[in-house]
């Protein structure tokens, strides 16, 4: 196709030129000039004959007519001069659509073949597409991991050909991967999750089959004035020629009504909109989508995925005070337990053990009950993991159902846990909310969005909780699929409606909303396939970027267009008064085309961003600075701990008083590499020390708090009476709350501003 346009050009050029030299040394020109026009009349029938098998209006009409009015009165030079208009025109915005299927086809083009399995022979070279669930597979330094898997051990992964990010990320053992990212590290192990069909990178060459197979009929901001500027040409160049008596008014009419700005600068606009947003991780399936996308003011959110992270995390070990292990000790006899488990809440706890780390060993005896627990024996000691009911015998301890007790009221997950048919601890986990996710928010505010909705299955107390933290407009919980999908259509009666999700029960809203958007960094399920736009990093800001973007490239369309007609207009009224000759009107509607495309190039030109983009040293200083905040976590929960065993005599004040040396040698002194290295990074990001002034007065309050702790302690002694220990628990409470509180803040407010993998 891009070599026909080529050639088109091409030839009608050299026709011009050697027209051109030859009336300039007297020769007979007219013959070059009638081939060069009439090989644009046959490029716009064809144009013409395959808009109407589409059943498309369109303006190309009137560049036919000026062609064909052209050699109709006698004016090769106008003709040719049309015809290399087109040409160019045509060339143009095939190298526009070829600059988004680059940026688009570059994920494909790096699509693993083989991979390495290891058997019980040695390591052997595979095709891709034999790789099992389950194998195990060896990639090397510099390679292309083949499909999704589990890591084994640590690695360094470059995932910059999936996020964007360029800076190599860490990841642990027992962590997912996918595929598509390449081992910047040392060789490392895996297993495979998934088959390379089912993988993330073959589900993105399906997307970008997609997303080239509806860009190709492109939807044309011209159509849409179409309607009224043919009618509007025609009869102008009627009147011109009924009222002078000259077709040659008419076909000038005609030659500067010829509607490039229409034909070339909005599509140039829409294309380089695509392409921009496929550079920042995100797939635009054509430019109807980013049309819609630009379009919406009602956005309805998902929550497990797209809000939350969509992977629990361990936030407590609950144990009694005087029970059979410690909490580091039930976390590692749990997790190693769990290494034969495939159940999402085991995967936590393996995680969280290896963060730790925590010397994992290999079970033995392992039975799994599905939807129950899972028991084995870990080292020398028997485990059971599961539901409450399917582990612990008998009357549940009054320390646990404190702990059950906790978890609903927190909206927590629980895992119970016996060692030697002992209870021994209850691990309590949650779905964090996306750090990023309450700044998006408010971008999509601050961009027009008028109406912003969560739906989801899950129940009200999490789905409201959730709500608040972000900032949603409107929640409805316990939602099915066909109650989100009913949510979707009333919400698009009253206005043009987004739908974000990363589920398969997420498909039907998605495919039913003006525009869908899926979360696949993960992988590729059926939202991805029924959504319009895909996000391929694993951040929900991107989705603030991609409006931003969508909605300033339909912005710079409308402007290319409207300045283009508008000179176009002009032209028309002056060619019909008789002041431009066919010749002079092509030459001065070449100017208004260069014009108008000028503007819409002006799309590739970076625009307003909700990301911000950080130095790599920043980057370096916050990702050190994150590791030490997920690090101090555990204290953060230890306080909780320790207050909740106050609740009874003896109203032992030891643990307090080791809690207290955790306080001051691990948290306070985070606390102040925060507020000497991490508030300055963030004022510089955001714009001056207003934006760092709540985080650091609440530094000084952590510290103040915990102070007031240690001299109470001190003054108590090792026990305490009633009293006294209803204060030591009262410091205790307020403390944990203004420290979760506070450490929400900075992972929404500085830590969510640098690349995925700083947060786990």
């Amino acid at each position: 196709m891009r070599n026909r346009e080529h050639l088109l050009f091409a030839a009608t050029t050299l026709l011009l030129l050697a027209g051109l030299a030859l009336s300039a040394a007297g020769g007979p020109a007219a013959e070059l000039w009638i081939i060069a026009t009439a090989l644009g009349l046959i490029a716009s029938t064809r144009t013409l004959i395959a808009a109407a098998r589409r059943r498309e209006a369109g303006v190309d009409v009137i560049a036919w007519l000026a062609l064909a009015g052209a050699l109709w009165i006698g004016e090769p030079l106008a003709g040719a001069v049309i015809a290399v208009m087109l040409a160019s025109g045509a060339l143009l915005e095939a190298r526009a659509a070829e600059r988004a299927r680059r940026a688009l086809t570059a994920l494909v083009s790096r699509a693993p073949r083989t991979a390495r399995r290891e058997t019980p022979a040695g390591v052997t070279e595979v095709p891709v597409a034999a790789v099992r669930a389950g194998d195990h597979l060896v990639v090397g330094a510099g390679e292309i991991l083949p499909v999704d898997g589990r890591l084994a051990g640590p690695a360094v992964l470059d995932e910059s050909a999936l996020t964007g990010e360029p800076v190599p990320a860490e990841h642990r053992a027992g962590e997912d991967v996918r595929s598509g990212v390449v081992n910047a590290g040392q060789a490392l192990r895996m297993t495979a999750t998934a088959t390379a069909e089912n993988s993330t990178y073959a589900g993105l060459v399906r997307l970008v089959e997609q997303a080239q197979a509806q860009s190709a009929p492109f939807v044309r901001i011209a159509d849409r004035v179409a309607v009224a500027f043919v009618p509007l040409t025609l009869l102008l160049a009627g009147l011109a020629w009924a009222l002078a008596g000259d077709p040659a008014r008419a076909v000038a009419v005609l030659v500067v009504a010829t509607p490039c700005p229409l034909l070339l600068a909005a599509p140039i606009a829409v294309m380089s909109g695509i392409s921009r947003a496929a550079r920042a991780g995100v797939v635009v399936k054509g430019g109807g989508a980013l049309e819609s996308l630009a379009a919406g003011r009602v956005v309805l959110f998902d929550k497990t995925g797209t809000l939350t992270a969509g992977r629990p995390v361990l936030t407590d070990v609950v144990v009694p005070v005087a029970g059979p292990v410690d909490a580091s000790e039930a976390l590692r006899l749990a997790a190693s337990l769990d290494q034969s488990s495939a159940h999402i809440l085991a995967s936590a706890l393996v995680t969280a053990a290896r963060d730790r780390d925590l010397r994992l060993v290999t079970p033995r005896q392992v039975r799994e009950r599905h939807g129950h627990g899972i028991e084995g024996v870990a080292g020398d000691r028997r485990v059971r993991l599961g539901k409450a009911e399917a582990v612990v015998a008998g009357r549940m301890p009054t320390w646990m159902r404190h702990a059950r007790r906790r978890a609903a009221l927190d909206g927590s997950l629980t895992v119970f846990a016996t060692v030697d048919d002992e209870p021994a601890a209850v691990f309590l986990l949650e779905d964090p909310v996306r750090p990023q996710a309450p700044r998006m928010i408010r971008a999509l505010r601050a961009a027009g969005m008028a109406r912003l909705v969560l739906l989801t299955g899950d129940h009200v107390e999490a789905a409201e909780a959730v709500g608040r933290i972000v900032g949603v407009d409107a929640v409805h919980a316990d939602c099915d699929p066909g109650e989100k999908l009913a949510r979707v259509r009333a919400e698009q009666r009253h206005a043009p409606t987004i739908m974000v999700g990363d589920g398969i029960n997420d498909a039907p809203a998605l495919a039913a909303a003006g525009v869908g958007v899926a979360l696949a960094a993960r992988g590729a399920t059926a939202s991805s396939e029924a959504a319009d736009v895909v996000l391929i990093v694993d951040r929900v800001d991107a989705l603030a970027d991609a409006i931003l973007t969508a909605r300033r490239c339909r912005r710079i369309a409308w402007w290319a267009v409207t300045a283009g007609m508008g000179m176009s207009l002009a032209a028309m009224i002056v060619a019909a008064a008789g002041y431009l000759s066919p010749v002079a009107g092509a030459l001065l509607q070449e100017g208004i085309d260069v014009a108008a495309i000028a503007i819409a190039l002006t799309a590739l030109v970076p625009g307003r961003s909700h990301t911000v983009r950080l130095p790599d040293a920043d980057v370096t200083t916050l990702r050190r600075l994150y590791a030490e905040h997920q690090d101090v976590r555990a204290v953060v929960e230890q306080v909780r701990t320790v207050a909740d065993a106050l609740d009874r005599p003896p109203y032992d004040l030891r643990p307090a008083q080791a809690l207290l040396d955790d306080l001051e040698a691990r948290l306070l002194a985070h606390e102040r590499a925060e507020e000497a290295e991490l508030l300055p990074i963030m004022a510089r990001a955001l714009g001056g020390v207003e934006a760092t002034s709540a985080l650091s007065r609440t530094h000084a309050e952590i510290e103040h708090q915990v102070g007031r702790l240690r001299r109470e302690v001190r003054d108590l002694g090792s026990e305490a009476e009633p009293e006294d220990a209803t204060d030591v628990r009262r410091l205790l409470y307020g403390l944990y709350a203004i420290l979760r509180l506070h450490n929400a803040q900075e992972e929404e407010g500085i830590f969510s501003l640098a690349p995925e993998p700083t947060r786990s």
